[in-house]
């Protein structure tokens, strides 16, 4: 079935929440202005990353590294000292993608910054191996000793050395799981956990640099440097990743006040906290929160809000909520959650809110339970006319949230499309068949959709099939806004 359900006056909601007045819609040209402002901060975090490789190598050029290459044995421990020192250097980019700075989380987002992470992955456990194979041959070349001895002499007698080969095992550890098909094969407890090895891996890597290379002796300049790159990745890390979420939860204070059924197997969590305020705005982006009830506690959700916050007390006292699928054992045991539960959360992340805007135009495209971040962008500004919103189900009772989006978009002026039936024949094919028949594509719904920015939400293989249609219709890459946060 394909519906249109045009723009009508402001209904009242059937939701039961307060109505909140519509944004501030932002002048003509201020998302444009936005994006350029984002696109230099990019160029800049582009420019730093490669840089510090940069650095990290002319620490050693400075340090008259080269002037000791006179034979084969300098040039592999050479060659060695490089491929550790800039191996390093990417180690310590990747911890710092994964530190949810948020710098880098509302310039890149949180998805791409963990992309990057894992693509300096291989590169970084490679220059590790060669920094390790290198120095061996290196320094057995001129001691007359096979890589292996000389393996084992290096183990024996250099202070610290034996953290490094146990650095070196924990780093192939943490890279062998990171392999999709290796992930596959546990569930996401075991590889988180055993993820955590990165930290250990860096923690047993530091000792040797300074108590063993001539580079980083006390007194150089060199030392102060490294140590202070060290330091600063090691501060954010334990800022972003544990103070801050902890202040998050003391600040918010939330508690669970009510759990509503939406359909079968959906429900809507709401709950209660203080200074909400502070996170209106958000819409579209995801939190990660801890249920602290028995047997919950531990396990992290990442979920987007479904609706902005309603602030309605003094001290941003006020209600906010996420609406949750049943998908497996986590999310089932959130389903029954009791009142009074209180709430950890961290965040919030992501890009997938106004923050990523290029144009005044948006449409927003989701299905299942990718509808409901679409419900909170529906709270961001846009004028009357300038938004369409493509909810995809097999059903209407797949449309969840659908009295309140058409509650919205009759009050904003948006148009709705409800695209409910079997999809279509073609394994590229996110339309219902009805729209397939029927030559119906995506311009069909928005003609001017490549002057618009696109929001898409829903499950990643229908996503991505979105997303190419929409290249097909000629939007740019840049007007295209899709965000993982299920990990």
């Amino acid at each position: 079935m394909n519906t249109q359900l045009l723009p009508a006056s402001p209904a009242a909601s059937s939701s039961g929440r307060p109505e909140l007045s519509p944004p501030k819609i932002p002048a003509r040209g201020w998302f444009a202005r936005q994006y350029r402002r984002r696109m230099l901060r990019t160029d800049f975090l582009t420019v730093i990353s490669w840089a510090s490789v940069a650095a990290a190598i002319s620490l050693w050029l400075a340090d008259g590294g080269a002037t000791n290459i006179t034979s084969p044995a300098s040039l592999f421990t050479a060659a060695g000292i490089v491929a550790g020192l800039a191996g390093m250097d990417l180690v310590l980019l990747m911890l710092l993608l994964a530190a949810r700075i948020p710098f880098i989380d509302r310039t890149i987002g949180h998805d791409r910054a963990l992309e990057f992470h894992g693509k300096l992955g291989k590169p970084s456990l490679y220059l590790l191996l060669a920094h390790g194979l290198l120095l061996a041959v290196g320094y057995g070349m001129a001691e007359g000793l096979d890589p292996v001895s000389e393996s084992i002499n290096l183990w024996v007698q250099v202070p610290d050395m034996w953290l490094a080969f146990v650095s070196m095992a924990l780093f192939i550890a943490v890279v062998v799981t990171s392999l999709v098909a290796v992930r596959r094969r546990f569930p996401y407890e075991f590889w988180y956990v055993v993820h955590l090895l990165t930290y250990a891996a860096v923690a047993t890597s530091i000792p040797h640099q300074f108590s063993v290379s001539g580079l980083f002796a006390a007194g150089t300049w060199q030392r102060w440097y490294w140590l202070a790159i060290c330091i600063y990745t090691g501060s954010a890390l334990v800022y972003f990743r544990i103070l801050e979420p902890v202040l998050a939860t003391a600040r918010h204070q939330l508690t669970v006040t009510r759990v509503e059924a939406v359909a079968p197997g959906v429900v809507n969590i709401v709950m209660r906290g203080q200074k909400l305020d502070q996170l209106a705005g958000t819409g579209g982006r995801f939190f990660i929160w801890r249920f602290l009830a028995p047997g919950m506690w531990w396990h992290p959700h990442p979920f987007s809000l479904s609706a902005e916050p309603v602030v309605n007390g003094r001290d941003g006292q006020g209600t906010l909520r996420v609406t949750v699928r049943n998908l497996g054992d986590g999310s089932a045991q959130l389903l029954r959650l009791r009142k009074g539960t209180k709430v950890a959360l961290e965040g919030p992340y992501g890009l997938l809110s106004t923050a990523a805007r290029t144009k005044n135009k948006v449409v927003m495209i989701g299905a299942g339970i990718g509808i409901t971040p679409l419900r909170a962008l529906l709270d961001t500004p846009f004028a009357p006319g300038e938004a369409t919103v493509l909810l995809r189900g097999h059903t209407d009772k797949e449309l969840y949230l659908g009295n309140e989006i058409l509650d919205l978009c009759q009050a904003r002026g948006a148009r709705l499309f409800h695209l409910t039936g079997p999809r279509g024949p073609g394994r590229s094919t996110w339309l219902p068949e009805d729209s397939v028949r029927n030559g119906y594509s995506l311009t069909s719904y928005v003609p001017d959709i490549r002057d618009a920015d696109v929001y898409v939400c829903g499950p990643a293989a229908w996503a991505a099939n979105v997303i190419a249609d929409a290249g097909k219709a000629g939007v740019p890459e840049e007007q295209i806004h899709h965000e993982r946060f299920d990990w």
